[in-house]
């Protein structure tokens, strides 16, 4: 019997025991659909524009987030591997930070640019499925209007560049779905690769994708020598950030069981974990989310996509089990949103009602623009200010509060005085403001700064920013309260309040007293653990 055009179309795409798999094992399938949509570039790069200008013009309206600072400080001590994550963006930012001469705007530069890259990826996604222009820029507009998406592109911190990087790699397990072009895998490979040297966290996703292609496929991916080949190189690079881990007790797997314990007794726990994954995507997005999840898992017409919307449940699961942050699952938003909008393009509107679906998009962007520092400082002194927003403001003053301390001491005394801080974030802004004051380098034994380097086995008095006395006595024969940390704009932040100590009379040489100081929560009187 002759083979229907069925038949070849079915040879074509290389399934196991097919005649097209048998004599052609290694050749590249031929696409499943015609031609692509014309890609509705210009308005798309409007819209991907406006997101990167807004993200830029207020990139400098409030400070540094706390983890800025950290990474700033971090990226002066090279180093394989961190406490509490890869190389990689703290390298970046000491680079950025030291060719800008410490632009808050430039420093953030690279995470504005991310989330408008993240729009444009949005739109090609519902392109690689099929959608039409409406359909692109529902897609692209959904990312530009969600929550998390501003902001976290308003800051340089890991999940930025990580929301974008599995956002890419969607886009490219979606084209390499439809084309077959195994080149696509190389490139799937270098994102891997990038996102193991920004977040050890990103292993999740691929352990995860790679479970959900087992179960629901494309089978044929994992025969594919190239996508093995990448993947052994994206695992090369990570290995010397795992050594580093490896001498040093994986501090990284201590600071997950951290983080776990602050999402259930802080942020609300297994409750709030899906609500908050809808809230984050916005408005609109939360709608677009729910159906497009639906679409991906049930909608026939794009069952070879199923995977994708598996990986988002299969990981959904794991960080509602585990206590994850909802942010986490950001990086599937787009696809689920393109499979949506491809999805609702088959509805065809009037011009009247498809201006009308215009309006949820504007009361989305209404909504998550408020997130972003566009209204006063003095907003924040509010007892509802936005949380986020208020732990970045403050700073200088933090530094100007311990100044006025240090130099209380005597001229003897101060010359040889220690700064030490109960938080990672203190001690970040003492080293960013403090010089300029007169104040030496900080020390602290908070998380990834503890690692950083430890004082001198000599006797000197410490001004202690945070913790208690009796947490100080532990370590010192003499401590006395000489000032507290207030800011300009009597913003109610984690810092307001904070005590200033003089200590003095180490009870231990420092060489044996350092590594008591090493704590991972954010009160070093609640941790007595030692990572």
């Amino acid at each position: 019997m002759a083979p229907t055009a069925r038949d070849e179309a079915v040879n074509r795409d290389g399934g196991p025991g097919r005649p097209g798999a048998a004599v052609h094992p290694r050749a590249p399938a031929a696409p499943r659909t015609g031609p692509l949509p014309p890609l509705a570039l210009l308005p798309v790069a409007v819209l991907a524009c406006a997101t990167a200008a807004l993200l830029l013009l207020t990139a400098d309206r409030f400070g540094y987030f706390s983890d800025e600072l950290y990474f700033l400080v971090a990226g002066r001590h090279p180093a394989w591997g961190y406490a509490d994550q890869p190389p990689l963006l703290p390298l970046l930012a000491h680079a950025i930070d030291t060719a800008s001469n410490g632009s808050l705007v430039w420093l953030r530069a690279p995470a504005a640019a991310a989330t408008a890259l993240g729009v444009l990826t949005a739109a090609l996604i519902a392109r690689e499925l099929g959608g039409r222009r409406p359909a692109q820029l529902a897609t692209a507009g959904a990312y530009a209007v969600s929550p998390v998406m501003l902001q976290m592109g308003h800051l340089l911190i890991t999940a930025t560049l990580d929301i974008f990087l599995t956002t890419l790699t969607t886009w490219l397990l979606v084209r390499w779905v439809r084309t077959r072009q195994d080149r696509l895998l190389v490139l799937i490979g270098l994102t891997a690769a990038l996102s193991l040297q920004i977040k050890f966290l990103s292993a999740a996703f691929w352990a995860v994708l790679l479970v959900a292609v087992v179960l629901a496929g494309p089978r044929d991916l994992l025969r594919r020598p190239l996508l093995w080949v990448s993947a052994a190189g994206a695992l090369l690079t990570a290995v010397p950030g795992l050594l580093w881990q490896a001498r040093n007790d994986w501090p990284q797997l201590a600071m997950t069981k951290v983080i776990s314990q602050e999402v259930a007794a802080e942020e609300g726990g297994q409750a709030r974990f899906l609500p908050t994954v809808l809230t984050t995507a916005g408005l609109v997005g939360a709608v677009l989310l729910c159906y497009g999840l639906w679409r991906l898992l049930a909608a026939r017409e794009v069952r070879p996509y199923r995977f994708l919307g598996l990986t988002f449940a299969g990981l959904c699961a794991v960080y509602l089990a585990v206590h994850g942050r909802p942010y986490y699952v950001a990086g599937l938003f787009a696809v689920l949103w393109a499979a949506a909008a491809t999805g609702l393009q088959r509805l065809r509107p009037t011009r009247p009602r498809a201006w009308a679906a215009v309006v949820p998009y504007v009361a989305s962007a209404a909504l998550a623009v408020q997130l972003l520092p566009i209204y006063p400082v003095q907003r924040l002194a509010e007892p509802k200010g936005d949380g986020l927003a208020k732990e970045s403001v403050g700073w200088p003053d933090l530094a100007a509060s311990v100044a006025r301390v240090y130099r209380e001491l005597p001229a003897d005394k101060r010359r040889r005085a220690l700064l030490i801080t109960d938080r990672y974030d203190q001690a970040g802004a003492l080293d960013r403001y403090g010089p300029a004051l007169g104040l030496p380098r900080p020390y602290s034994g908070h998380r990834g700064y503890w690692y950083l380097r430890r004082p001198a086995d000599d006797t000197a008095p410490v001004v202690f920013v945070g913790g208690d006395a009796r947490y100080l006595r532990q370590f010192f024969t003499s401590v006395r309260k000489r000032g507290t940390v207030t800011n300009r704009h009597d913003v109610r932040n984690l810092n307001w309040g904070a005590p200033i100590w003089v200590c003095e009379g180490e009870r231990r040489p420092w060489r044996t007293l350092w590594p008591r100081f090493s704590h991972l929560n954010a009160d070093s009187a609640s941790d007595s653990s030692k990572p």
